[in-house]
């Protein structure tokens, strides 16, 4: 079954801010994601929305592990860190309807 996410922007200003909600049939887990508006440019290129952005980015987590193991709170830039190919592949996850 796939996960559903829910994508809220709760503040915005130096950085953006969202509530982000990983449902499955079973449980769900939430997070508290940060992105600063530099790496908003980089990645989406004015092409998609921060929330959009941030939807694909957890898709693109939850193909390599479970949302339970995804970081309670984190920084957007930060996936790279983990996974170095993140953001190459992220306009692959961010063109999925």
């Amino acid at each position: 079954m796939a996960s559903r996410i829910e994508v809220e922007r709760i503040g915005e200003g130096e950085r953006f801010t969202f509530a982000v909600r990983v449902r499955d049939g079973r449980s769900e887990s939430r997070h508290a994601v940060t992105m600063e508006p530099a790496t908003f440019e980089r990645l989406a290129a004015g092409r998609h929305t921060p929330e959009r952005c941030v939807e694909a980015a957890f898709r693109f987590l939850l193909d390599r592990e479970p949302k339970e193991a995804i970081l309670a709170r984190f920084d957007l830039a930060a996936i790279g860190r983990y996974f170095p190919e993140f953001e190459r592949e992220l306009p692959g996850y961010l063109d999925r309807s």
